[in-house]
C-alpha cells in the first residue's frame, strides 16, 4: 500500500504523520515551526520532519508517494509556491516550497492552503464521507474555508479563492486584518466572540483574568445562563449562521463541516448555528443539506495533505 506524508504547518507547530490511502495514520509527531524566526527556518523544520518519517518508513518498508503540505497564505495554480498572505509565519512570501523541499529530501512534494486541506480530508475522510460537494469552515483567530465540489477542491481561477472567512456580512462593519470591513471573520470568529465578551464585561464592570477569557470558559458560561455569555455566543452563532447560509445558497452543499475549538462543544452549538442558518436560506437550495461538526480534530489537514498527494498521482 502506498503512503504519503502529510504535513500542516501553523505559526507555532509543524504537525506531521505517515499516513495510507485509507487515511490510517501509521505514525506522528510535531516540531516547533519556528515561523518567529524566518522562513528559511520553517523550511528546515519542514524538510526536518519529511526526512523523520522517511527513516521510520524505510525501517517499516513503507513505500511512500510523495510530500503534502498544507501552509497558511495563498499557493498558485501548480500548488507548489507560497505567493503569500501568512502574517503568522515571518518572511513567508514568494517561496518555492514545493521545490525547496524536493531538494532538501528527493520526494515530490505538493502545496496548498492548510484550510484547503482541513476541508478535503473532511470531506474524504471526516464528515462529509461520502459526499461529493461540501462546504468547510474552520472556526478560530480567524475563519479559513474550503469548498469540495464533484469530490474536488474548487479554488478559483489561478488558485486565489475561497477565502470563506472574508465574505463582507456587515455594510460599514468592523475593520478586518485582510484590509476590508465587515467580513464573517470578524463578527464570526472565536476571536471575535471573545473580543464581545471582553467589551461585555468592561461595560459592565464584570472581572474576569485577561489569560482565562476565551471561547471555553464562554461557553461554560452560556452553559450556566451567564446573560453576558448568552448574549454574546447567541450573537456569534447568529453571523456564523448568516454566513453559511449565504454559502448554502452559492453551492447548495450536502454537508456543511464546522470545524474548531468550538464545534467540539457539543451538539448544542451546532443546533443552534443551524437553526440561524436554515432560518435565512432559501428553503430549495437547502433542501439536501447538512451541517455537522467535523470529525477529524488535529488530524485533518496532515490526512487532506497526503490526500492531496494520492490525488495528484491519479
Amino acid at each position: 500500500m502506498l503512503h504519503a506524508i502529510g504535513i500542516d504547518l501553523g505559526g507555532t507547530f509543524i504537525k506531521y504523520a505517515l499516513i495510507d490511502e485509507n487515511a490510517n495514520i501509521v505514525t506522528s509527531g510535531k516540531l516547533p515551526s519556528g515561523a518567529d524566526i524566518s522562513a528559511e527556518r520553517v523550511i528546515e523544520q519542514i524538510a526536518a520532519a519529511v526526512k523523520e518519517i522517511q527513516h521510520y518508513a524505510g525501517m517499516h518498508n513503507c513505500e511512500i508517494a510523495g510530500v503534502g503540505i498544507g501552509t497558511p497564505g495563498i499557493v498558485d495554480s501548480s500548488n507548489r509556491i507560497v505567493l503569500g498572505g501568512a502574517e503568522n509565519i515571518n518572511g513567508w512570501e514568494n517561496i518555492p516550497l514545493a521545490e525547496r523541499i524536493e531538494e532538501m529530501t528527493s520526494l515530490s512534494t505538493v502545496v496548498n492552503n492548510d484550510a484547503n486541506l482541513m476541508g478535503l480530508g473532511e470531506a474524504g475522510y471526516g464528515a462529509g464521507q461520502g459526499c461529493s460537494n461540501v462546504v468547510f469552515l474552520t472556526v478560530g483567530t480567524g475563519i479559513g474555508g474550503a469548498v469540495v465540489i464533484d469530490g474536488k477542491l474548487f479554488n478559483g481561477f489561478d488558485n486565489r479563492g475561497t477565502e470563506l472567512g472574508h465574505v463582507p456580512l456587515i455594510a460599514n462593519g468592523e475593520p478586518c486584518a485582510c484590509g476590508s470591513v465587515g467580513c464573517l471573520e470578524t463578527y464570526a470568529s472565536t476571536a471575535a466572540l471573545v473580543k464581545m465578551f471582553k467589551k461585555g464585561c468592561e461595560q459592565q464592570n464584570i472581572i474576569y483574568p485577561e489569560k482565562e477569557i476565551n471561547g471555553e470558559l464562554i461557553v461554560r458560561l452560556y452553559k450556566e445562563g451567564d446573560p453576558l455569555a448568552t448574549e454574546c455566543f447567541n450573537n456569534h452563532c447568529y453571523y456564523l449562521g448568516r454566513g453559511i447560509a449565504g454559502f448554502i445558497n452559492i453551492f447548495s452543499p450536502q454537508r456543511v463541516i464546522i470545524g474548531g475549538g468550538l464545534s467540539e462543544a457539543g451538539d448544542f452549538y451546532i443546533d443552534k448555528v443551524s437553526d440561524y442558518a436554515f432560518g435565512n436560506v432559501i428553503p430549495d437550495c437547502a433542501v439536501n443539506t447538512t451541517i455537522m461538526a467535523a470529525t477529524l480534530g488535529n488530524n485533518a489537514g496532515s490526512i487532506g495533505a497526503a490526500k492531496l498527494v494520492f490525488t495528484s498521482i491519479k
